[in-house]
């Protein structure tokens, strides 16, 4: 709709037009431009802001270099990042504010699956696009009955460049019984959509495979004292735990095993952070799985680490550094696509165009082949393992899982 504005300057009557996304344009030094704000949700600060901050550098990069490489013609990308503090009430207030954003076309994030529970009913009702580096909740694509084999999409606006629970916690379970040849695994999770999801995988294929679950056990996030958990881990003569939740309790929760019994912790991609290290002087030996392959090994990520490295962030990358880019990435593939269905403009209807255009959307990432499948998750399923050597992690195995 086209609205008039009356405006006296030196005496003369002008009108000018507003409201209309088509005219809501912003002079650049190479003629007028279109803006469109990407949202990046994520844990900016408290115990998981190593993550966050990450989420939103890597995404800052994939924005800086849309622009500065003209990917999108007559489009200027911006990024609006808001803290959601791993907290689903904090994220469910963020989406509203990216909803209330008109020039906002996609969100990426958030890091948590609880968190992105309450995110996506309202960002799909807007038909607003959203792509996570980070979520693995299985149920998140495929439903609450996913386990029965009734796969149902929730939200058909959701997407993500990370790959299941479920086939993260059966790569941790092959690894872990096949390569390091441990059949003993005391089993504890934070009872967060995340590590419980993941334990439950792992326990299923685990003990398909002849391996022994000796004891269970459910903690809080925040907990901190794991004594009386290790105690117990002790009685069973357990030769490895796994533990279903994020770094900040999994960090004490191995120093305090291994002051005890020295026996490795296992985890998944929550627990692979450079910050496990920091906060853990008894980690040399535990293990970690996350998704995709280390970028430090491909050849598609050499320009990103790179680029990274000259844009002077403070922050490292972290575990979803080369996830974020690719999701961002995806994002602004499907607004190229949709301006160039328009004669190189968005449309009015921006945010359902670029929602339909996600499904064409298929491209060359840092972490490989990036496209998604009729549940909106990525059709790349690689998976490495990690192990804490000489005080880092290194890479120990990592293979494609169907």
């Amino acid at each position: 709709m086209l609205i008039l504005t009356a405006v006296l300057t030196t005496g003369a009557l002008t009108l000018t037009a507003c409201g209309s996304r088509d005219d809501n344009k912003k002079s650049s030094g190479d003629g007028d431009t279109q803006t469109v704000v990407i949202g990046v949700d994520a844990p900016l600060t408290g115990d998981l802001s190593a993550l966050g901050l990450g989420i939103k550098n890597s995404a800052d990069l994939a924005v800086n270099t849309a622009n500065k490489d003209k990917t999108v013609p007559g489009i200027k990308f911006e990024l609006q990042p808001l803290d959601d503090q791993a907290q689903p009430s904090v994220g469910q207030q963020n989406a509203q504010k990216f909803i209330g954003n008109e020039d906002l076309l996609g969100v990426v994030g958030p890091l948590n699956s609880g968190v992105s529970q309450s995110m996506q009913k309202p960002l799909n009702d807007a038909k607003l696009t959203q792509v996570s580096p980070a979520n693995t909740g299985t149920e998140l694509t495929q439903g609450n009955n996913w386990k029965t084999g009734d796969k149902k999409r929730p939200y058909a606006s959701y997407f993500r460049t990370a790959t299941t629970d479920q086939i993260q916690g059966a790569f941790a379970a092959k690894y872990l019984f096949n390569n390091a040849k441990i059949k003993d695994v005391y089993l504890i999770d934070d009872q967060k959509p995340y590590g419980a999801g993941l334990a439950a995988s792992f326990k299923t294929t685990f003990t398909e495979l002849g391996g022994k679950i000796v004891g269970t056990d459910h903690v809080n996030p925040d907990d901190r004292d794991f004594n009386s958990i290790v105690t117990k881990v002790k009685s069973t003569k357990a030769k490895a735990v796994y533990y279903g939740g994020e770094y900040p309790a999994g960090a004490p929760l191995s120093q305090q095993l291994k002051d005890s019994v020295k026996i490795p912790l296992m985890g998944g991609d929550g627990m692979y952070s450079a910050d496990f290290i920091k906060l853990n002087k008894k980690a040399e030996g535990d293990i970690a799985t996350s998704v995709g392959k280390p970028v430090e090994e491909l050849d598609s990520a050499k320009k990103f680490i790179a680029d990274y490295k000259t844009a002077g962030y403070k922050d490292a990358y972290e575990a979803y550094g080369g996830g974020t880019y690719d999701a961002t990435w995806s994002i602004i593939e499907a607004v190229k696509i949709v301006v160039a269905d328009n004669d190189g403009k968005l449309p009015e209807n921006a945010r359902e165009k670029v929602l339909a255009a996600m499904a064409k959307v298929k491209f060359e990432g840092v972490t490989g082949p990036v496209s998604f499948d009729e549940y909106g998750d990525t059709t790349n399923t690689m998976m490495t393992a990690y192990q804490v050597t000489s005080g880092k992690w290194a890479s120990k195995l990592s293979e494609s899982v169907n």
